[in-house]
């Protein structure tokens, strides 16, 4: 069995989508949800708001909303 992954499918799995799968609205909105709860509670949990708390939020909030993004599938 040759394992074939160059057009987004998974090799050996039968049922398994050949294209690249498309995501739904609600995972741009938990993505965007995600990332301004993670901002907020950085900085209530830091208690502060100094520079670089807030670009740590947004470092964490970013990360984690691309995440959500592009995890659910």
């Amino acid at each position: 069995m040759s394992a074939n992954l160059a057009d987004g499918g998974i090799a050996g799995v039968k049922g398994a989508p050949s294209g690249r799968l498309k995501r739904s609205r609600a995972s741009l909105i938990g993505g965007i949800g995600t990332g301004i709860g993670v901002f907020a509670l950085t900085v209530a949990l830091a208690g502060n708001w100094h520079v670089g708390t807030i670009i740590l939020g947004i470092v964490l909030g970013g990360a984690l909303a691309a995440w959500v993004r592009l995890a659910d599938l």
